[in-house]
């Protein structure tokens, strides 16, 4: 049976993905959020398959639920750009992730926070997806630019910007919790 729902699938994909792409493009002006909305409707078509649902009109099935999708992209899109995604000093300069924790020379209290802090965010960045943690760790902690980056991978650069914008709203939202618990006075 999975052999069966593999190749159904396979073909499916096949056969709609460039309508679907196309589709999507009309109604999406970033390829990146594109592409990433492509991804979606293709994973939920698998997950249909997976779950035994059955899909009588798949390329139907596939526009209503790419659609959807775009819709819910629309909803929860908030205008964050790009120069709000870094943190600067008051000179305006980007701040590493270096600059953020607390000096591990600056006692014991400060090597438990930065301890605590750093495995914080060891563990939020397994949460995210293989390709938004790659592209996060490339450009913020190995300091690649996202022209590297596009080089060395071969994705797209829009691509790569969109991955790391999902990444640091979510990294904003899982470790808010932990940066006011240091920061109450």
């Amino acid at each position: 049976m999975t052999g069966e729902q593999d190749g159904r699938i396979s073909a499916a994909v096949q056969q709609e993905q460039a309508r679907l792409r196309a589709f999507i493009r009309r109604r999406v002006p970033d390829q990146g959020d594109a592409e990433d909305i492509l991804q979606d409707v293709f994973y939920e078509l698998v997950q249909a398959y997976r779950l035994l649902q059955p899909i009588e009109q798949v390329g139907a099935w596939l526009f209503r639920v790419a659609r959807n999708r775009i819709t819910d992209r629309f909803r929860k899109k908030q205008s964050v750009s790009f120069s709000d995604v870094h943190a600067t000093s008051e000179d305006d300069e980007p701040l590493s992730l270096e600059d953020l924790l607390p000096s591990p020379d600056a006692g014991p209290e400060a090597a438990y926070a930065r301890s605590l802090l750093l495995d914080e965010l060891e563990d939020a960045l397994d949460e995210l997806s293989d390709e938004q943690r790659q592209v996060f760790v490339a450009h913020e902690i190995e300091g690649l630019s996202f022209k590297q980056i596009a080089a060395e991978t071969g994705v797209n650069l829009n691509t790569l910007l969109s991955r790391k914008r999902y990444a640091v709203l979510y990294l904003r939202q899982r470790l808010e919790e932990i940066y006011y618990e240091f920061t109450k006075e």
